[in-house]
């Protein structure tokens, strides 16, 4: 079960992974974010924190996000755990890029018609992630 699944209230869906459309449906979110990200100003420092370029990252991201929502696990059959924060150290990662990093996936979120349910219970989540990922003050 993954970390999102222990804290949520039933669904008709098996998992999150499930209710999102699988994976064709995740690769078009991590897509969508990462054009987003690329294209518009207002994520001007998330974008700089990526270097340049962000196949590395789409690929990455994707292959987390099917297992964190419960699907396959793709990520930790690659790399292990995922240790999320100690990897993202070399990265400045304060209030801006969080923010901007959540804008953009909520942003990304709607455009790739997830669904309102699980979109406010994945802005939680995320949320919680994103905070904790913190390691600087701006």
């Amino acid at each position: 079960m993954s970390d999102l699944e222990q804290h949520q209230e039933p669904t008709p869906h098996a998992t999150p992974f499930d209710w999102i459309g699988g994976e064709d449906r995740v690769h078009a979110l991590v897509d969508r974010f990462y054009d987003l990200m690329d294209i518009e100003p207002r994520y001007r420092e998330l974008r700089a924190a990526h270097g340049s370029t962000l196949e590395s990252a789409r690929q990455k991201l994707f292959w987390f996000l099917c297992g964190w929502l419960g699907g396959p696990q793709h990520y930790t059959e690659r790399f292990g755990h995922p240790r999320l924060r100690m990897r993202h150290m070399p990265f400045a990662i304060g209030i801006v890029e969080r923010d901007q990093w959540l804008a953009c996936m909520d942003q990304a979120m709607g455009e790739t018609g997830v669904d309102a349910a699980l979109r406010e219970r994945l802005k939680t989540s995320f949320f919680q992630t994103a905070d904790w990922m913190r390691n600087s003050p701006g």
